[in-house]
């Protein structure tokens, strides 16, 4: 086992450089199973969803070639077998194999996924997709059975514009016949940068981007390439703690259209930076704001983001308000921001913070990927020394956090955990 000790308190200045989107690589790793040939993808992030992910695909007989960030994927002798529990549950995204193993070869047979304990994560949204499209869902404890005769296209509305399940959906409808429409359909960058990924494998997919997708189905699909969008949260990560202890901190290879949200929150907190189309350049604010913040679906305030916000909040003069609409369990991580000093009270999906406060290190947990995302920002502006525990969630999406973050002057290392 290991964990992440910091010694806080350093300014951090130079450039952060942002890596491929976990969001979108961990949905598109799956869909290059839909090809019938090979796929090459740029820009993949280094961390531990995408090895499992790799898995997967090694399970499904697909060969694979990583060099640093570019994967290599050959899906044309792809065998469809069941996916066990303990590849399913090592992360989220493992439900994508469901959509487009549905497509490609009519039959699915995996478990429920795992990932964070942020609340209830049911499929059911999904599955009603997979139905409308004519499959037959069998469900027995945590193992799934899901097979179509054949897959035809239909009118499909979302419950609630979930990004899994729009992407799911899309998925499956790639090679059904007829023409698929899905209304309520998340907005996402992700899920633009793997519709013209499926796009440039010969698949006809508009509308990614807005609340309407459709789908023509086709019957083959040829090799193709695509680079992932830069990740939003990784960035919008570092820019928090920017406000707080950076010193013209540049976080670069951006698009920053994708974090408008949380570039209005910040002015409105009079958090100073200087923005172009590709990076934002940001110093320590010493006249925070408090503000009022709920979390909602793209474009609005997106929930990934909710608990590093939490941080700069215990930052803030004042009282801030904050309400998470998404997830009912993402305030796991308060309890660890009290224990270094910080005043939230807070319930499931709410929380009031008083602040400023200073925090102080100790030992803390990540609870989840966010929160532990958190629990570094915390340690970071921390006095004293801050070590972290179970941060495998922390590397499920962060891309070789450490070493970026001590580039850019963080006391901050990992060591093994020393057994007594």
């Amino acid at each position: 086992m290991k964990q992440i000790v910091i010694n806080g308190g350093k300014t951090l200045s130079g450039t952060i450089n942002i890596s491929g989107a976990k969001n979108s690589a961990v949905a598109i790793i799956p869909a290059a199973v839909l090809c019938d040939e090979q796929t090459t993808i740029y820009n993949v992030p280094n961390i531990s969803d995408r090895d499992a992910l790799i898995d997967i695909l090694h399970l499904l007989n697909c060969e694979t070639s990583l060099n640093a960030d570019l994967l290599k994927i050959d899906s044309s002798k792809l065998e469809n077998k069941k996916i066990p529990l303990e590849l399913s549950k090592k992360m989220r995204a493992s439900y994508y194999f469901m959509g487009a193993l549905l497509s490609r070869f009519k039959h699915v047979e995996m478990y429920f996924p795992g990932g964070c304990n942020i609340g209830k994560r049911p499929i059911d949204i999904h599955i009603k997709g997979f139905e409308a499209l004519g499959a037959k869902v069998k469900i027995k404890g945590d193992f799934f059975t899901i097979d179509a005769e054949e897959l035809k296209g239909t009118n499909i509305t979302l419950d609630f514009a979930s990004v899994g399940a729009t992407i799911n959906i899309m998925l499956a409808a790639v090679k059904a016949q007829g023409k698929t429409v899905i209304r309520n359909a998340a907005r996402e960058a992700e899920i633009v940068n793997i519709a013209t990924f499926l796009n440039n494998m010969g698949a006809k997919i508009s509308g990614a981007g807005t609340s309407v997708i459709r789908i023509e189905g086709v019957d083959y699909l040829h090799r193709a390439m695509i680079e992932v969008i830069p990740d939003r949260i990784e960035a919008g990560t570092y820019i928090i703690l920017g406000a707080m202890i950076g010193d013209n901190l540049k976080i670069d290879n951006i698009i920053t259209e994708h974090i408008d949200a949380l570039l209005s929150k910040l002015k409105e907190m009079n958090v100073k930076f200087i923005a172009d189309d590709t990076s934002v350049t940001i110093s320590k604010c010493d006249n925070i704001k408090a503000t009022n913040l709920k979390t909602a679906v793209y474009p609005g305030f997106v929930t990934d983001l909710g608990q590093p916000m939490s941080v700069l909040l215990t930052q803030a003069n004042g009282v801030s308000m904050f309400e998470e609409t998404i997830w009912e369990n993402r305030m796991g991580h308060v309890k660890y921001l009290n224990k270094m000093g910080a005043n939230i009270k807070n319930g499931n999906t709410n929380s009031i913070t008083i602040g400023p406060t200073p925090l102080s290190g100790c030992e803390v947990e990540a609870t989840d990927l966010r929160g532990g995302a958190a629990m570094v920002l915390a340690g970071l502006i921390a006095d004293g020394t801050t070590t972290i525990t179970s941060i495998e969630h922390i590397l499920r999406g962060y891309d070789s956090i450490i070493t970026k973050l001590k580039n850019v002057g963080a006391d901050i290392k990992i060591e093994e955990i020393k057994e007594n």
